[in-house]
């Protein structure tokens, strides 16, 4: 495995601790610690006090402190900000690349070119949009006044982002926040910190003023319920599984909160049977072990049209069995570990019982050579039945089920055929197959002939079980702003008509 000069050195970069409140690093007053461990190896590479609830009540106080300045900067002041601020992530791309290979297992040629950019990308994208926060067009809508809409920033938003983009997560929840004119506090996931503290620090750094992004980093049933919960909190926005979002909905409920969600997903991969077949076993292979398949928008199920199924299940076990496992920082490694052992023996025990009632084609195991670390081979499903566990739940591993249909209706039908709708993928030279897959799946995005490829300028999120809001676009403004109407009379009469209908005689 790596050695340690090419670690990411936490414990020396975070000796300060893992919360960063109002413009510094400080340690957790919870009086419990956590270790930040390389699933690739066990190893435990960062060990912090994790917040409590004084921690995150001194976090919301600062951000509350911060918002009236923010919140009154003009539009091209934080434009600018944003753009130092993307400017800054550049110069420090290849640390982030490291910390956020070392905590997540991901192999850096993943963090190279697709974590980190993507990140850089999406600040250059709001530090644009910030400019641009526009309502209606001002009108004469009713003949006597005038009106015209205000966008307004909410306040404190409480953000809690996953384990599996630690990064990309932290910018998709503070990016459009602060955008907006808003500040926040995020809560990433236990496990994975580094990145989010270097995010925040990233932006100190480019001048955004202390408390308008802080971190704390705590428990879920501590730090996250109460970050949700907190009186001085306007806004909630949360990325995970389905069950924990619904427990951040009722607690987020009882205080009225704004409300964003956005959860698990079983995304479904729909080849016609005109399709280009060597596209297609490219893209499964692709999108169903991206990150280790520990992704929300992963291709999950294939349901591939019944005369090209036996080859497309043959050609993509071949391929999944050439992909290659190892230490994430050497560059021939195409797979990381799982983000934990309990997460890889998870995935196991849905294969393990899948056995009972489905083909295992290829994988299902744990790679002897590497079982030190959480890795697990690459595994292909065939032949399961469409109410199983296997093909319903969603597992967040390198796992793909393939299952057949026949007519064009039963594919639709079968992709439609789960709790989630976050996102899809039909594969067909036919633009009219293509138009009615992209019309009648229901999925906050539906790919063609591609599957995971996601753009600053395109709206990510949900339907169904998969939550509702948009991460970022200019749509994702809708979650952190206030519309407010505005409207001036323009006749100077006093006595207008429509009093009549409450006193008086015409």
């Amino acid at each position: 495995m790596h050695s340690p000069g090419h670690r990411f050195q936490a414990q020396d970069r975070f000796a300060d601790g893992a919360q960063y409140i109002a413009g510094r690093l400080v340690k957790g007053t919870s009086g419990r610690t956590h270790a930040v461990v390389d699933p690739a190896t066990g190893d435990e590479v960062y060990t912090y006090e994790l917040a409590g609830t004084a921690d995150v009540d001194a976090a919301v106080a600062a951000a509350r402190a911060a918002f009236p300045g923010w919140a009154g900067a003009t539009p091209g002041e934080r434009s600018d900000a944003l753009h130092r601020f993307a400017a800054v992530l550049a110069d420090r791309a290849e640390e982030l690349a490291r910390a956020e290979s070392l905590q997540c297992g991901k192999p850096l040629k993943l963090t190279r070119e697709f974590d980190v950019p993507g990140t850089i990308d999406n600040t250059a994208f709001f530090a644009g949009a910030a400019r641009h926060l526009q309502g209606q067009s001002a009108g004469e809508y009713s003949g006597d006044h005038t009106s015209y809409v205000r966008r307004e920033p909410i306040g404190v938003v409480g953000s809690i982002a996953p384990w599996n983009y630690p990064l990309q997560m932290a910018a998709w929840k503070i990016l459009p926040a602060v955008a907006a004119g808003n500040t926040i506090v995020l809560k990433p996931a236990e496990l994975t910190p580094l990145t989010s503290l270097l995010f925040a620090e990233a932006a100190t750094v480019a001048g955004i003023p202390d408390g308008v992004i802080n971190i704390v980093t705590g428990a879920g049933r501590d730090a996250g319920e109460h970050l949700v919960g907190h009186p001085d909190v306007a806004m909630t926005s949360f990325t995970g599984s389905t069950a924990v979002g619904r427990r951040v909905a009722e607690i987020a409920t009882a205080t009225v909160k704004r409300l964003h969600l956005e959860l698990g997903g079983k995304a479904p991969f729909v080849v016609f049977d005109d399709a280009d077949l060597e596209a297609a076993v490219h893209g499964a292979v692709a999108g169903s072990l991206i990150n280790t398949g520990q992704d929300c928008t992963a291709a999950t199920r294939a349901y591939v049209q019944r005369p090209l199924y036996e080859e497309f299940v043959r050609r993509t076990a071949d391929l999944m069995a050439g992909v290659r496992l190892g230490d994430p920082f050497e560059p021939g490694t195409d797979l990381g570990p799982l983000i934990s052992y309990a997460q890889r023996d998870r995935v196991a025990g849905f294969v393990d019982r899948a056995r009972g009632y489905a083909r295992v084609v290829t994988g299902g195991e744990i790679p002897q050579e590497l079982k030190a670390g959480a890795y697990y081979r690459p595994t292909l499903v065939a032949d399961a039945p469409q109410d199983s566990e296997i093909v319903q739940a969603e597992i967040f591993g390198p796992v793909l089920v393939v299952l057949p249909f026949d007519g064009d209706d039963e594919g639709v039908r079968l992709a439609n055929d789960t709790p989630y709708g976050l996102a899809a993928s039909a594969w067909t030279r036919d633009v009219y197959r293509a138009g009615r897959a992209t019309r009648e799946i229901k999925a906050g995005c539906v790919w063609v002939n591609d599957h995971i490829p996601i753009i600053s300028e395109m709206p990510h999120g949900g339907y169904k079980a998969s939550g509702f809001g948009k991460d970022m676009s200019a749509y994702s403004f809708e979650e952190y702003t206030q519309i407010k109407h505005v409207m001036f009379d323009n006749t100077a009469v006093a006595r207008k008509d429509w009093h009549r209908t409450i006193f008086g005689d015409r």
